[in-house]
């Protein structure tokens, strides 16, 4: 196997005070600080100093059990704008839904987030998964899971456009003439869809990295096929090497087809890694944050992902045969699939999926040390299952300083990971290249309702 010559990238995925379903309670966790700019700014500062590529922000559009689950966080958008007035150099990418938004305002917030990080954002795109989020707009139910993709890339594609709708050198800010903008340059872009239009221009010009970072979380086939004509990063689960390699051959195969050069796209699964010094102390480690899970909770948040009440069968008993738990579903089909693999291959109970489910939420865990974790960053990444991870500490913000101080300097060692920033923007750290225009519009203007 030829050895890879480029390096890894990372993200360092927040999620409340941790990752794990439970991270909030652990003596450790900065609960008590989830709505104070601090603890942000202290995670952004550590990740920056580890020089990840970038942080990434998780978004839900409702709250839920909050008796037994932490719940509810600040806006993404408006936290990352705080954010860039104190760090440098690290990406600041957020989740923002296609489904609950309207272009114009994605393509704004995105835009103005450019412009004061100065070429740091990315905007992760998803298309949200439950229909309490239809319920606080006003909906009566989430629209079904083909629909949602069918309405996001009329979404992105008005979003790009309106990014695009100022030339690079549309600014003339000529005082004597008079003239702020060469008129010929700031174009309306007449965007009309099934679901979405917009007159534009902008009214914020062309980004600094033409368009921020896109950034795709989801790995069913139509999860795949939007990444392949948009994503720049997919974010995805895996939970085995070979699983690993078999996504990121297939998404990697798109991308001819959809006019795009290899390397375009980068992959990056989540990991969400408990540490010890010994493999002794990481497992105890484990069993502490698995102990602060609720029998009831495992069960309830099983049941919803399979679309099959569990409350009836014994909780250390067996998953009971399910009909087509992935077509019913209309959230994330591909998490419900691997759920379904890992029950089959490790036979857990009820209780223990559950538990597996809100320990990672569907995405690799690792105990054990640093250097071990190491080697199986290493392996994934030279036998071509990934180009990077998102790092999602279970409990904030101690597992993240652990993670940098302990693991970082170990793939630093091998020749694995950068030991400064070599660029200034989110583009630069993930060895992109800068947006041209019309970097994203690749369906013909007849095909998608575009007027002019």
């Amino acid at each position: 196997m030829t050895k890879r010559t480029d390096q890894l990238h990372l993200g360092a995925f927040i999620y409340y005070a941790g990752h794990h379903h439970a991270g909030w309670r652990h003596p450790e966790s900065g609960v008590e600080g989830m709505y104070d700019f601090d603890l942000y700014r202290s995670i952004a500062e550590t990740a920056e100093r580890g020089k990840f590529d970038m942080i990434f922000f998780a978004d839900l559009l409702y709250v839920q059990h909050v008796d037994m689950a932490a719940s509810g966080m600040l806006d993404p958008i408006t936290l990352l704008s705080a954010l860039a007035a104190v760090t440098k150099r690290i990406g600041l990418t957020a989740t923002v839904s296609t489904t609950y938004n309207h272009p114009y305002n994605v393509a704004r917030k995105f835009a103005s987030l450019d412009y004061i990080s100065k070429g740091r954002a990315g905007w992760n795109i998803v298309t949200s998964q439950l229909d309490i989020e239809a319920h606080n707009y006003g909906l009566p139910k989430h629209p079904d899971h083909a629909l949602r993709y069918e309405m996001a890339e009329e979404f992105v594609e008005a979003v790009t456009r309106l990014w695009d709708s100022w030339d690079d050198d549309a600014l003339v800010l000529d005082r004597e003439a008079g003239i702020y903008a060469d008129p010929g340059k700031v174009k309306a872009v007449d965007y009309q869809g099934k679901w979405f239009s917009s007159k534009g221009p902008l009214n914020v010009p062309r980004p600094p990295q033409g368009n921020p970072v896109l950034i795709q979380a989801g790995s069913s086939r139509q999860g795949q096929e939007f990444a392949s004509r948009y994503g720049e990063v997919i974010f995805t689960a895996q939970q085995s090497l070979e699983a690993a390699r078999a996504f990121y051959a297939a998404v990697n195969g798109r991308l001819s087809g959809a006019g795009r050069k290899p390397g375009s796209l980068k992959v990056m699964p989540g990991i969400s890694p408990i540490l010890g010094s010994t493999v002794e102390e990481a497992r105890r480690k484990e069993r502490e944050l698995t102990d602060l899970i609720p029998t009831e909770l495992a069960v309830m948040a099983l049941s919803g992902m399979v679309s099959h009440d569990l409350s009836a069968y014994p909780s250390d008993g067996p998953l009971p045969d399910i009909p087509d738990p992935v077509e019913k579903s209309n959230g994330m089909k591909s998490r419900v699939q691997l759920i379904m693999d890992t029950a089959r291959s490790e036979g857990l109970s009820i209780r223990e999926l559950g538990q597996r489910i809100l320990g990672a939420r569907g995405h690799l865990q690792f105990v054990g040390t640093p250097e071990q974790l190491a080697d199986l960053m290493e392996q994934w990444f030279q036998e071509k299952a990934c180009d990077g991870f998102n790092v999602m500490g279970p409990v904030l913000p101690g597992d993240l300083e652990t993670f940098t101080d302990e693991v970082v300097p170990i793939l630093q060692r091998r020749g694995l990971f950068r030991t400064e920033y070599s660029g200034t923007t989110l583009r630069d750290h993930l060895g992109l290249e800068r947006a041209e225009a019309g970097h994203f519009s690749r369906r013909g203007a007849a095909e998608v309702g575009v007027n002019g």
